[in-house]
């Protein structure tokens, strides 16, 4: 059983350390959700094998339509449902096409991103850890929180941070980010693929570090 005092991990790690292919793909989604080592990521997939491990019991089940094994099933799809991770109407196979980046796509860092509070994730990160975002009326400082659906509403800047007010120089680049990426789509040209486009947010992110970390928390 282990010893009570000291907490078992709550992932797995890779079966071999050196598979080429595993860690180019861990790599691209690093950089893609802004993480800060590989850990997330794996504890990202332990999660979504136990999602899973759940649904294929239950789809071996011989009638999940009365009794325990429906009750089962209906818990399984109301919870993730309310994780985000699925939509209301759907169904035990859906869990099954989830992949690990539906799971990162839940953590407060990339919901900053997603709801247009930072301007890439990597400032989202950063918000994050200096108390600039909180959830209703809760500061939040923890990057890999993850955001149930009712609680999407309820993101929003700290109030006593600076950032809520829109001639921020933080505010005034995520805006000039969102009128590229809308002057862009009718060019029917992503603003996020290009170098240029990259480099713009990485300066950005870089020359708002100094006057986050003074921000008021």
């Amino acid at each position: 059983m282990g010893e009570p005092k000291f907490s078992r991990p709550k992932f797995d790690t890779p079966s071999h350390p050196w598979k080429a292919g595993r860690i180019e793909e861990e790599h691209a989604i690093q950089e893609n959700h802004g993480l800060k080592n590989m850990r997330e990521i794996w504890k990202a997939k332990s999660q979504l094998r136990r999602h899973r491990r759940q649904a294929m019991r239950l789809i071996g089940v011989v009638d999940t339509t009365e009794g325990h094994g429906q009750r089962e099933m209906e818990d399984l799809l109301h919870s993730l449902y309310a994780k985000g991770l699925i939509a209301d109407n759907a169904s035990l196979d859906d869990i099954l096409s989830l992949g690990t980046e539906d799971i990162l796509s839940r953590r407060l860092q990339a919901q900053v991103y997603y709801k247009g509070l930072a301007c890439s994730m990597k400032q989202a990160r950063q918000l994050v850890v200096h108390g600039q975002i909180c959830i209703g009326d809760q500061k939040v400082t923890i990057p890999s929180y993850p955001v149930a659906r009712d609680e999407e509403g309820e993101l929003r800047y700290h109030p006593s941070s600076k950032l809520n007010n829109p001639e921020h120089k933080i505010r005034k680049d995520i805006e000039g980010r969102r009128e590229s990426a809308e002057y862009n789509d009718e060019d029917d040209v992503d603003p996020v693929a290009t170098p240029e486009f990259a480099e713009e947010v990485k300066e950005a992110a870089e020359a708002s570090d100094a006057e986050i970390t003074g921000g008021d928390e």
